[in-house]
């Protein structure tokens, strides 16, 4: 499996990630395959979040965290070979609301080391942007759970380069990821600099623009949540989408050159590009974790990743 660097901090991580948020209702066996699965293909780098699991019966806030401490009782030894991912900020029930204050922030970390049975977080997110943060509150509970140690890096989800920027008035430590929905279906933020200065749909400035380039500017890591999702409202996978059938004819016929499934070349539409993305998985299904993880290393030719573009019909000038 290829690696990509972490942000600034020195560290290579697997470029596809084992996410967590689908844990809730699967047994301790089912919890510990995916896990050796994950191994066994090369990732070590696993995604939760506080919310994860919330709704689930019998759940609540940390859920997920729980299940995947209490299913795997990883030792210490285990745990220095795993680099462990969470999120907060949103809040989640009757009185639903977002929440990067000092007081949730730090709360929510030391819930989370104890769900996680672990003593630090390697990294951790700020899952959606909050209109009513206050980047000095942030930076306050980011000095002390990285002084602590209970915290090795931090970064954002869904956040605007302007929201990111602004985040760093106060903030000192650096934005070492941001996690952003991206597929080759939903892929706006890549596409958008492609129309550029034309009368196409994509060439709409949205969320401030320039996402992508600004990540590789400030080198942060972006981590593409969804990556088989339709996006843009649709809901489902693509993959087999008898609706776009011009694109899983390409993914067919670059799964049959390559030797690995259509799942993979999409997986590989993402790690191709040069900005060193992480592909997040949301499968909670062994074989897939497998299939998607092959595409680590298959790097596609620049006219195979620009006819994946087209296939997903977004024009190319």
């Amino acid at each position: 499996m290829r690696t990509v660097p972490l942000g600034t901090t020195g560290a290579q991580v697997p470029n596809v990630v084992a996410g967590m948020m689908r844990i809730a209702d699967k047994t301790d066996e089912q919890i510990r395959e995916l896990y050796t699965t994950a191994r066994d293909a090369g990732i070590d780098f696993f995604d939760h979040a506080d919310l994860y699991g919330f709704r689930h019966p019998g759940g609540g806030t940390h859920f997920c965290e729980r299940r995947f401490s209490e299913a795997l009782q990883l030792t210490g030894a285990d745990r220095d070979e795993i680099t462990l991912q969470t999120k907060t900020g949103i809040v989640d029930g009757e009185e639903w609301h977002y929440d990067s204050s000092y007081e949730h922030i730090v709360s929510s970390v030391e819930d989370s080391l104890r769900a996680l049975g672990t003593d630090r977080i390697d990294v951790l997110l700020l899952h959606r942007p909050d209109a009513l943060f206050e980047p000095e509150e942030v930076a306050r509970a980011f000095d002390e759970l990285e002084s602590s140690g209970k915290v090795r890096s931090f970064g954002v989800s869904n956040y605007t380069p302007r929201q990111i920027d602004l985040l760093k008035t106060a903030v000192r430590q650096p934005i070492v990821t941001n996690q952003v929905q991206l597929s080759v279906t939903h892929s706006t933020i890549v596409t958008q600099g492609l129309v550029a200065n034309t009368a196409d749909d994509d060439a709409v400035t949205r969320d401030g623009g320039g996402l992508v380039e600004h990540a590789r500017i400030n080198r942060i890591t972006l981590q593409a949540w969804s990556p088989f999702q339709k996006g843009g409202g649709q809901g489902g996978v693509f993959l087999g989408d008898p609706d776009l059938p011009e694109l899983n004819t390409m993914l067919d016929k670059l799964a049959a050159k390559y030797g690995v499934t259509p799942m993979a070349i999409a997986t590989a539409w993402i790690t191709r590009h040069p900005a060193a993305m992480q592909v997040v998985l949301g499968t909670t299904t062994p074989q897939r974790v497998t299939d998607a993880a092959a595409g680590s290393d298959v790097r596609l030719t620049r006219s195979e990743w620009y006819g994946l573009v087209q296939a997903a019909g977004h024009r190319v000038p």
